[in-house]
């Protein structure tokens, strides 16, 4: 079924799990690696993204009509370049220690593939409640995947998730985790595991179909 024939529940939920930008479609690999050193940098990343695809896809949806085919590109990547700043400052502004971690990584959602695609393959080709729903399901979406890999990460090399200890003081952090090549590694992992569970429900349905 075509996306434009869904439903506006049916959009949200495609981005959230049939087609989870990180561990569906696996893309934004840079940001998901680069924050999720913890869970709380990832639930930061996630929601200025999602903020982005939100306003980004609203506002493309509505202009969809009056952009040329040919400055589509420039012009998408103005209107989210747009949001990345808002977002930036005002995480600047108000959440200065997220500010100080993700660092390079806040304007850098402005070259996010999740974003540009989904200007590119659904909001401008839809309506705009429609195309709000997909940047909401999508933000969420990869906002999950942010906060699952980052508490992984964070609890096996800190032993602590959002920053409260859960593990006594015996706990011996695997330092590997919250490192570069641990980025690398959990995120193969965690992905392996979840398209093993979904391959097997979507299997489970095949027989019973």
């Amino acid at each position: 079924m075509p996306e434009k024939k869904q439903s506006i529940r049916g959009v949200f939920i495609n981005g959230i799990f049939n087609e989870n930008p990180i561990f569906r479609l696996v893309l934004g690999v840079c940001p998901t690696l680069a924050a999720t050193t913890s869970a709380t940098n990832g639930l930061g990343m996630g929601l200025a993204a999602t903020f982005v695809l939100l306003g980004s896809n609203i506002v493309i949806s509505l202009l969809r009509n009056f952009i040329p085919d040919k400055v589509r590109i420039p012009a998408f990547i103005v209107v989210i370049s747009t949001f990345v700043t808002i977002v930036q400052m005002l995480i600047q502004a108000f959440v200065p220690a997220l500010y100080e971690a993700l660092g390079l990584f806040i304007p850098l959602i402005v070259v996010n593939c999740i974003i540009l695609a989904r200007a590119e393959a659904f909001a401008a080709r839809n309506p705009v409640f429609h195309a709000a729903a997909d940047g909401l399901g999508m933000g969420m979406g990869f906002t999950a995947g942010l906060i699952l890999i980052g508490s992984v990460r964070e609890l096996l090399g800190n032993g602590t998730i959002f920053g409260t200890a859960v593990f006594g003081a015996s706990f011996e952090p695997m330092l590997l985790a919250v490192m570069a090549p641990g980025g690398f590694i959990f995120f193969g992992l965690i992905l392996g595991i979840i398209n093993a569970i979904v391959n097997r429900i979507g299997s489970r349905k095949g027989v019973q179909a």
